[in-house]
């Protein structure tokens, strides 16, 4: 049996949700975190969710890799780390593993919160990296693309820590994260930067 099988047959998309930081209803509904949901509109079966309102639906890793922004190998990895799945165990036992910290409950949200920002600012790098390169040697360096150099590999590795890393290296680095509000900042800037670009496009 295959890793994929063995998160599967371990982790329903229900429990995956609700580890996740998703307020799930007594009838498994619960709002879609892929799209701008006012009420509840997917519903989270044993092996599979649905989203009535976008048509989103998948199995647990499926559900992972969109909710993180990441591939189905590494939602896998993550399952198996939250989960305390060792894929060399039967089916039988690894349904039966618990996370192993208790304390993932206490940050899980502001995990996602951390990634999201994260993943959005690393989105804005990538492109100012190819936006604002000088054309020419002597062409002077836009500060924008001198911010992409200097923090595009270290967000990517704090992104991937949040995305793959044990549970110990994932609270500290959210730990180091919301620390002096450095989260909130980053995020409010990126609303402005936002803005601004739309207001050019508009223009």
């Amino acid at each position: 049996m295959t890793i994929y099988e063995t998160v599967k047959a371990a982790v329903t998309v229900r429990q995956a949700a609700e580890h996740y930081g998703l307020q799930v209803g007594r009838n498994s509904m619960t709002s879609c975190p892929f799209h701008k949901d006012r009420h509840p509109s997917m519903k989270l079966y044993v092996d599979h969710f649905y989203c009535f309102g976008c048509g989103a639906t998948g199995d647990v890793i499926d559900f992972t890799a969109r909710l993180f922004g990441i591939s189905t190998f590494e939602a896998v990895r993550k399952l198996a780390a939250d989960f305390g799945i060792d894929p060399d165990k039967p089916p039988a036992a690894a349904a039966l593993a618990k996370p192993r910290y208790p304390m993932i409950k206490a940050f899980r949200e502001d995990e996602l919160y951390c990634h999201r920002v994260l993943c959005d600012y690393l989105h804005l790098l990538e492109s100012w990296k190819v936006q604002y390169a000088p054309k020419t040697p002597e062409e002077p360096w836009d500060d924008r693309f001198t911010e992409a150099l200097q923090m595009h590999d270290y967000i990517e590795y704090l992104a991937d820590v949040l995305t793959v890393g044990e549970l110990e290296e994932r609270v500290k680095a959210v730990d180091i994260l919301l620390k002096d509000g450095k989260m909130q900042e980053l995020e409010t800037r990126m609303e402005r930067i936002k803005e601004e670009q739309e207001n050019d496009r508009a223009v």
